[in-house]
């Protein structure tokens, strides 16, 4: 993806299975057949994004690491990608200055350390994210015993620079809360030549939400706040210029709403 003169990459982590139930008890059976499958179960990538612009390497959210976690109803989430999908990019992880983490969730934390609880890459000048609890998760899945460490041994230093407010990341690359989901959640806005592609997160965890914004995610914490929340998303991703793309949408390209705000539709 071309946002002016940015290129924003794609890249999945793994798999998450998501079922009805993930976005809401009264979602009916044989409801959004272009997203579940026969066996009712939603197929969706554990999406990272790789922003580079300016000498920088920006990595948003960091997958689940190489792990595999069962969650209620028969979903799942299966990681361990990330670095082959970085080396497809021609990305190091060496190469990588900075990592922005939309929330705390195991499924965008997994890759910020090693086994040791150390800095996944050398290269890697902070971890952002917002101001949650850097020991607890909630939601999908559960924190790795080594994320949990890694955020334990690192907390206020310069490695870990939690985001109580909006930020900028590098020039062009802005994190902005948008709480709902977790109490902060920044999603990230790369602005570039009159467009802007906001890296959604989990605050609309898959197009579904834009277009009914009533669906909630098993994983929101203030789920009245998260409706609120994706109806203030869809209004400006139907300002001229605007697009985004979600963590787990079913195609990790962007989309935009309509002129008329009456639907969702691919932008690419």
């Amino acid at each position: 993806m071309r946002v002016g003169t940015v290129r924003v990459d794609a890249v999945a982590d793994g798999t998450s299975v998501a079922r009805r139930s993930c976005f809401g008890g009264d979602v009916p059976p044989g409801a959004h057949p272009e997203l579940f499958d026969r066996d009712d179960a939603a197929w969706l990538p554990i999406g990272c994004f790789v922003v580079r612009t300016g000498g920088r390497v920006v990595l948003v959210d960091a997958g689940t690491g190489p792990e595999a976690q069962s969650l209620p109803d028969r979903m799942l989430l299966a990681g361990g990608q990330l670095p082959t999908g970085l080396r497809a990019l021609g990305v190091r992880q060496d190469d990588v200055t900075d990592v922005v983490c939309t929330h705390l969730h195991a499924d965008h934390v997994g890759w910020l350390f090693g086994p040791d609880g150390e800095p996944g890459s050398p290269g890697r000048r902070s971890g952002s994210a917002p101001p949650t609890a850097p020991t607890s998760s909630t939601g999908r899945g559960e924190m790795a015993r080594h994320v949990r460490t890694g955020f334990r041994r690192w907390a206020g230093t310069a490695r870990l620079r939690p985001l109580a407010e909006d930020a900028t990341v590098t020039p062009g690359v802005d994190a902005r809360l948008t709480p709902g989901h977790t109490p902060g959640h920044p999603p990230v806005s790369v602005t570039s030549g009159g467009e802007r592609l906001v890296l959604l997160g989990d605050a609309v965890t898959c197009p579904v939400q834009l277009a009914e914004p009533g669906r909630r995610s098993m994983g929101d914490v203030d789920a009245a706040l998260a409706h609120r929340t994706r109806r203030r998303l869809w209004r400006e991703l139907g300002e001229e210029g605007t697009s985004g793309v979600g963590a787990h949408s079913p195609q990790p390209a962007r989309g935009r709403v309509t002129r008329s705000g009456g639907r969702w539709e691919q932008a690419d």
